[in-house]
């Protein structure tokens, strides 16, 4: 069937809310409910109608994200539900269609997304282009390096995170373009970031901040809440529930750990980080860091020809790729990409291809995680020149990992 597809408007928030709720089985908090209201761009939403039920839902964030070489601007797709009902009848993909094809009028070159479950995105040419861990350090194991940095002009002061969010949104600002991957937060975000209603608490807590600053000014600080617990014998079992920590320089992202690290009462810290999370190369016992890996920020070159030159690259490379999308079929054709470290080209040509590959495994690789030699060695993709995907995967490998570190 063909469903009518169009943006919200305010009214009809209610009933996109519901779908939301019913497609990932959330209760929202009327408060939650609204804070999603202020951040969505009711523009960029669409909802997918059979009749008068609203079936399907999405959203589209307008990200300036970064990549490797420096920012562009992302559309992050969130808010996919569809409802229950509605399943395997084509909502989703006319929407995710109609999706990218928006993003595309926008003059958006690349789609980013959190994929709910990670099966979905991959047959609408999104590829996994990060990674994450979620990991647990005990404190009794948590000692540093003996050459790890300090600054004896640092200091940490403690902070109520409300009284300080100028602080925090400025020294974010300021590191926002250190990784790929990671966007630029708008006012809506931070709110929700900050928020400290019983519900947000989980348990857990009101949130906390420390700071690490000098004379000059603040440095970094993180961001926290603490499930305190005693054990049956009244010994302190608390856990450090890390929200986020940034710092600026080494020095100060030490020195936070060590507050973290070394608070009173806990004896675990629970936090997310990148898979080359500094934090490893600091722990003198790094089996201590007891991590999990998962899939975090996916991404879709939507315009792969504008996107493949828009980032740096970190070696020359001369390639003539033919991209296989049945998605968006302007992709779908053979380009020559030839880059170095100072600038790229992409350009369409009727040459013979020195590989041939889903634009998902682009995608993948775009931010610089170097997942295409990996994919070839599963027979993912087809390679007609002996090395040609050795050469492009390590012209578009960067340093650091790329890493979002907040849901949208």
């Amino acid at each position: 069937m063909t469903y009518p597809i169009r943006p919200i408007d305010s009214s009809e928030w209610p009933a996109f809310a519901r779908v939301l709720a019913e497609g990932f089985g959330w209760t929202p908090h009327p408060k939650q409910s609204a804070r999603h209201k202020a951040e969505t761009e009711l523009d960029r939403t669409l909802a997918v109608f059979d009749g008068d039920v609203m079936a399907g839902v999405t959203a589209v964030y307008s990200l300036r994200m970064t990549v490797p070489g420096g920012q562009l601007p992302v559309g992050g797709v969130t808010a996919v539900s569809v409802l229950p009902s509605h399943r395997r009848r084509g909502v989703l993909s006319s929407m995710m269609r109609r999706q990218l094809s928006d993003i595309r009028d926008r003059g958006e070159s690349v789609a980013a997304l959190y994929a709910s479950e990670s099966v979905i995105y991959g047959r609408f040419g999104y590829g996994r282009a990060a990674s994450g861990l979620s990991y647990r350090i005990h404190k009794h194991g948590s000692a540093f390096v003996r050459n790890a940095p300090v600054d004896p002009s640092l200091r940490i002061r403690v902070a109520k995170p409300a009284d300080v969010r100028a602080d925090l949104e400025k020294l974010f600002a300021s590191v926002v373009t250190a990784r790929p991957g990671r966007y630029a937060r708008h006012g809506p975000f931070w709110d929700g970031d900050l928020a400290d209603e019983e519900f947000d608490q989980q348990g857990a807590g009101s949130l906390r901040s420390v700071l690490a600053e000098d004379d000059r000014g603040v440095r970094g600080y993180a961001l926290f809440r603490i499930k305190g617990s005693w054990d049956e014998n009244d010994v302190p079992n608390g856990e450090l529930r890390l929200n986020e920590l940034e710092a600026a320089d080494p020095a100060a992202y030490a020195l936070l750990w060590r507050s973290v690290l070394d608070r009173d009462l806990v004896t675990t810290v629970r936090a997310r980080g990148p898979v080359d999370d500094p934090l490893i190369a600091l722990l003198a016992d790094q089996r201590q860091l007891r991590a999990s890996w998962a899939d975090e920020l996916w991404v879709r070159l939507v315009e792969a020809d504008r996107a493949l030159a828009a980032r740096a690259y970190a070696a020359p490379v001369d390639v003539v790729i033919e991209i296989e999308d049945d998605v968006c079929p302007w992709n779908a054709r053979r380009w020559r990409l030839t880059a170095d470290t100072t600038g790229a080209e992409c350009k369409p040509v009727d040459e013979e291809p020195d590989m041939t590959v889903p634009v998902s495994a682009l995608g993948s690789a775009y931010l610089g995680d170097g997942l295409l030699t990996t994919q070839l060695d599963a027979g993912l993709l087809r390679e007609h020149t002996p090395g040609a995907v050795r050469s492009l995967a390590t012209a578009m490998s960067w340093s650091p990992k790329p890493w979002a570190g907040r849901v949208f």
